[in-house]
């Protein structure tokens, strides 16, 4: 869910941060993911606790592995406690993938074939939507391939802090119990994760660019 709140969020900002360039919006926006990607998941998490669930009293500081959804009053109550961990854990990469979106707009928008674009007659929503967009994924699905596992890794630290029973905590638990075996689990876990997604990425990569063609 954070992941997908993260991709959701971040792509419409980097694309509108690259086609108005140096406006209010993007200097804005600059310095938010900015302080988004420096501050650690250890102090955000803390501080959301603190506005959110002690000042304010709006959301559950700890999630409750055990609720069950078996009705509408129910799955509020799930949406609820999901809140803050997805927040926290949807910062940082937000951050990232907005600026990496950003800068391969950027890269593109002043090529020939942009401006051959524009000389047919294409709209502007079309240039930049379509033509410029498709050639300027391809970084973003390196770093979004990338970013699935290290976000289970990051997820470590987040589960600690809201008391999730996720693989973060099952991995600190095994450290600290030294069950050697169920740390080599999670770590395989882990690196599969990391292969699948890069091949995935590859795969991409050819549907993205007429010029990549896998034999």
């Amino acid at each position: 869910m954070a992941y997908v709140v993260s991709i959701l969020i971040a792509l419409p900002i980097g694309i509108y941060s690259a086609y108005r360039q140096y406006s209010v919006f993007d200097q804005v926006g600059t310095f938010v993911t900015m302080v988004g990607y420096s501050v650690p998941p250890f102090f955000s998490g803390v501080l959301v606790i603190v506005i959110f669930s002690v000042q304010l009293g709006w959301l559950p500081s700890i999630y409750d592995t055990t609720h069950e959804v078996v009705d509408r009053d129910s799955f509020v109550v799930q949406l609820k406690q999901m809140v803050m961990p997805v927040m926290v854990l949807a910062l940082q990469t937000t951050a990232q993938i907005s600026r990496f979106m950003r800068a391969s707009m950027l890269d593109n928008l002043g090529l020939n074939y942009l401006r051959t674009a524009r000389a047919k007659g294409l709209s502007e929503p079309v240039v930049v939507l379509v033509h410029d967009l498709r050639s300027s994924m391809i970084p973003i699905i390196t770093v979004t391939a990338l970013g699935v596992p290290q976000i289970f890794g990051g997820a470590i630290i987040t589960e600690q802090i809201f008391k999730v029973n996720g693989l973060g905590q099952l991995l600190i638990t095994a450290i600290q119990a030294n069950d050697l075996p169920m740390v080599q689990t999670v770590t395989f876990m882990l690196a599969v994760l990391i292969v699948r997604f890069n091949i995935a990425a590859d795969l991409l990569y050819g549907l993205l660019d007429p010029r990549i063609r896998y034999d």
